[in-house]
């Protein structure tokens, strides 16, 4: 597993100073709306990412009248232990170290601390924009196969550099070719790594599924952004004239999304709130599975306000999945009975009180008693 075991957050939202030695299996970080559960987990993300979950911007992520937000951690990856520091700044600025260095890209930081998060934001799977689901997919890519990173970046120079041609209206045709042939090139190699692990995604998504829900007919497939008979150079020749007139490239892997649907009809549209909760769950789940197939170690799980996203028969079904992976679990609620009854007198779990930002272990009280 990859297991958090100990954090320091300093001037993280409502978070003045918190240190925390955390469970390696499930933690119950419980208090009133607006006391800082949410900013723990946000405060986790952050050293996994270097962003928040919760805000595209940085300046809400630091606490007010302060100039920047720290969190640091020490990250067990099998039988290697990493140091790990995040900083951001109210000038946009981010300060990342890895074992004492300095490091320039966050995705360092995701492949020693991967996170997954189940919050309400989590329903976008189903109602967001392709890029919500695009996102998804991607995560999974990046840790499973290691030219990704380099194959989507090329693929976003490239785009950028035909999209400023196009919008440029007269062009040379033989610095176009350049970076059609580049996109083509990185576009192709994308939808080959996004195919092969959707391909290994679905099963155990449809595996999860039926241990989590009594849902059936549910069909999830993958589209690749581009018409699937032909390659993206016939594609990208084909629309080049419609091109030019809107200024940007139609077709390509930026296209690419993840279709699902409940008897032919797009889920959102077919499944009660509580069903697409159970997919989107589902989906979470069957990602987390899939890494951790693959990998020496899981990921990490953050859980917003569990009890209102779930029934309790669901919310039961997900606890005893979690139990069974093994995987590090943070989990915010109101009331921590509310979770009592789904982790009984495990004395793996441990339980955190928050109060106006100052978080600390309960040591009186454990789940079931």
């Amino acid at each position: 597993m990859s297991i958090l075991e100990k954090i320091c957050v300093t001037d993280t939202r409502n978070l003045v100073s918190v240190t925390l030695s955390p469970s390696s299996a499930i933690n119950i970080v419980h208090g009133v709306n607006g006391s800082g559960k949410t900013s723990l987990l946000e405060a986790i993300y952050l050293l996994g990412t270097a962003r928040s979950f919760r805000s595209s911007k940085v300046k809400p992520v630091i606490r007010q009248g302060r100039d920047d937000c720290t969190v640091f951690g020490t990250v067990l990856t099998g039988d290697k232990l990493w140091a790990l520091g995040v900083s951001r700044s109210r000038d946009n600025s981010c300060r990342i170290h890895i074992n004492g260095d300095s490091a320039r890209l966050s995705s360092k930081l995701a492949s020693v601390l991967p996170v997954q998060v189940i919050n309400s934001d989590t329903f976008r799977l189903l109602e967001g924009s392709p890029k919500d689901r695009r996102q998804f997919l991607d995560w999974g890519v990046f840790h499973m196969e290691h030219r990704f990173l380099n194959a989507w970046q090329r693929a976003q120079k490239a785009m950028k550099q035909r999209n400023a041609l196009l919008r440029h209206g007269k062009m040379a045709d033989s610095l176009l070719d350049v970076w059609n042939t580049e996109l083509i090139q990185s576009g192709e190699e994308i939808d080959g790594y996004r195919r092969s692990y959707f391909e290994a995604l679905k099963p155990v998504f449809e595996e999860t599924l039926g241990q989590l829900s009594d849902l059936t007919d549910i069909q999830i497939s993958y589209t690749r952004g581009w018409d699937k008979e032909s390659g993206l150079c016939d594609v990208l020749e084909r629309s080049l004239k419609r091109d030019i007139e809107s200024g940007y490239t139609h077709w390509g892997p930026h296209r690419a999304d993840i279709r699902i649907k409940h008897q032919s009809v797009a889920a959102v549209d077919s499944l009660s709130r509580g069903q697409q909760k159970a997919v989107v769950c589902a989906l979470k789940l069957a990602q987390g599975r899939l890494f951790s197939q693959s990998r020496m170690f899981g990921c990490v799980y953050l859980i917003d306000d569990l009890p209102s996203e779930l029934d309790r028969e669901h919310r039961l079904k997900l606890c005893r999945m979690l139990r069974n992976m093994k995987a590090q679990v943070f989990i915010t609620c109101v009331e921590p009975e509310a979770l009592a009854e789904a982790w009984g007198a495990d004395k793996s779990v441990k339980m955190f009180h928050v109060e106006h930002g100052v978080i600390v272990e309960d040591l009186l009280s454990k789940a079931g008693h």
